[in-house]
């Protein structure tokens, strides 16, 4: 038996969520594009020495709730209480207090992505920091794992002399892709910007904090991101399911997706959390001591949405 985490919604909401959905395959069909259609999901087998109270960040960001076919609701065996807040970036988190014992979590969802790699908008300015709406202040700060400090030097030493803007956060993004070498030998979840910068080795989290922390030691609001990302127009052979990390930096024009890992426009990303660093956006928390025993994430085409008219 499973207890089921979700997100209410009302009819309105519902309602208006077509409407997007239909005007977005309007814009793809005139542009184009074929959607595509992805199953989602995780499941994550906790052991638990005691009762151990815990925090998921896990379910698909409201910003493409509307594109969901299916449901993304938790699910936990043995069944849970199950309490829900939206934090204050906006993401959607699921409290428990996990039983003594082994504790499944999962969810499992199909939802309609465009199809399209990532919008480039090259010519995109960089706007004075005067000139910066407020919310967007924030990431120009310091976080956890952005050490705005010990890099700023290194930062205008490095690209002080790159064009201001895109070009800018793209020099960013072409540096520490050749300065870090990817492997999950090497992946550690206290390494730092700075760390990573000396250390040269980590995985995408540790790809996207350097870059985070020298778009902001440049004066240009970044904020990270963790989601799903298949290898949907990848070559073979793809890697075993993970959930991936990218930024983004607000730019003339609004915010814009950005990847040091991969360095390269992807298709099929599916957000789950924003925020100042990994820190924020963890997908769980726990508060005693428990045991990771299993951990599964897949990011999978289904079928093209067929298109009529």
């Amino acid at each position: 038996m499973n207890m089921l985490s979700a997100r209410p919604r009302t009819e309105a909401a519902v309602f208006a969520g077509y409407v997007r959905r239909w005007r977005r395959l309007c814009r793809m069909f005139r542009n184009g594009r074929l959607p595509v259609q992805l199953r989602v999901g995780f499941e994550m087998v906790f052991e638990c020495p005691q009762p151990t109270p815990m925090i998921f960040n896990l379910n698909v960001h409201y910003t493409r709730v509307s594109d969901l076919v299916t449901r993304d609701d938790l699910s936990f065996d043995p069944p849970v209480r199950v309490t829900a807040y939206r934090d204050s970036f906006g993401n959607w988190c699921s409290r428990v207090l996990a039983p003594r014992g082994r504790l499944r979590v999962g969810a499992d969802a199909l939802i309609h992505d465009s199809g399209a790699p990532d919008v480039l908008a090259p010519g995109a300015r960089q706007l004075d920091v005067q000139d910066l709406p407020e919310e967007t202040l924030l990431y120009l700060l310091g976080s956890r794992y952005c050490e705005t400090d010990r890099l700023s030097q290194v930062a205008w030493n490095l690209f002080g002399q790159t064009p201001p803007g895109w070009d800018r956060v793209q020099a960013i993004c072409d540096f520490v892709h050749g300065q870090i070498a990817f492997g999950y030998e090497n992946a550690r979840m206290t390494r730092t910007a700075l760390e990573a910068y000396n250390e040269r080795v980590g995985v995408c989290r540790d790809y996207m904090h350097l870059a985070v922390a020298f778009c902001r030691c440049m004066n240009i609001p970044a904020r990270y991101c963790t989601g799903y990302l298949g290898d949907t127009g990848t070559p073979l052979p793809w890697a075993a399911g993970d959930f991936a990390a990218w930024f983004e930096v607000f730019l003339e024009g609004g915010w814009h997706t950005f990847d040091a890992r991969n360095n390269t426009p992807r298709i099929g990303r599916v957000l789950i959390a924003r925020g100042r660093d990994a820190a924020d956006v963890a997908l769980s928390n726990t508060f005693g001591q428990c045991l990771l025993m299993s951990f599964r994430v897949w990011t999978d085409e289904v079928q093209p949405v067929p298109m009529q008219g």
